[in-house]
């Protein structure tokens, strides 16, 4: 791999990929904090400082070694979970889909943001290459982030979701399957299921979305 292009591309991501992890993270919190638990507050997670919720290996080593290692065709990581005790919350089921909401929330918003940055700089007449591709990194980081973290198996916040949406007895069985949640995502990542029946049609359909509610920007620039 041309390590030049790997500097660049690094450069380009870098700003979306923290801003995405960072307010990702203290939507959760913020949200949580607001239902009646404050775990996330006290331990000084809900904030932008991207520190706070940054993981050394999961957030910085694993994906460069993933994006070398694999010439950039697969790439995965994780920031510091916020830590939300739901027995806190006022309505701990109910409230439990609004937390885990939040964050994946927080990401379409921000996929939302880039895309208006990216149509004013257009409008603009900006040619920098550099703003118009970190521009368009943060509206890809911040739908993969949105559409991944809505797979429907737990720790994941979909997975949550899931949970508070079900009856107690399914919510209980669903529930059981966090110990091993990780280790079940990433098999189905490695082997494509993931990718080819649950990121690739969603992706498809948020990009949609976004162009939709983007469309009117548009017409005016």
């Amino acid at each position: 791999m041309d390590f030049n292009n790997l500097i660049q591309t690094i450069a380009i991501y870098a700003l979306p990929v923290i801003f995405a992890i960072t307010v990702h993270e203290a939507a959760h919190g913020y949200v949580a904090r607001y239902f009646g638990d404050n775990t996330a507050w006290v331990l000084g997670r809900v904030t932008l400082n991207p520190i706070k919720h940054i993981d050394l290996v999961g957030t910085i080593l694993m994906p460069v070694l993933l994006y070398v290692a694999t010439a950039g065709t697969f790439l995965f990581g994780y920031a510091k979970p916020v830590p939300v005790r739901f027995g806190n919350l006022r309505r701990p089921k109910q409230h439990m889909i609004w937390v885990a909401l939040a964050g994946p929330g927080a990401n379409f918003l921000q996929a939302l943001m880039w895309g208006v940055l990216l149509y004013l700089a257009n409008g603009a007449g900006v040619t920098e290459r550099f703003v118009l591709e970190m521009c368009r990194a943060g509206m890809l980081v911040n739908v993969v982030m949105f559409v991944f973290n809505l797979f429907p198996l737990p720790p994941l916040d979909g997975g949550r979701i899931l949970v508070g949406l079900l009856p107690w007895r399914q919510a209980q069985l669903v529930s059981r399957v966090e110990p091993w949640g990780f280790f079940i995502v990433m098999a189905l990542v490695l082997t494509g299921v993931v990718s080819t029946l649950w990121m690739s049609p969603l992706m498809g359909l948020t990009f949609s979305a976004l162009k939709t509610l983007l469309s009117p920007l548009a017409m005016l620039l």
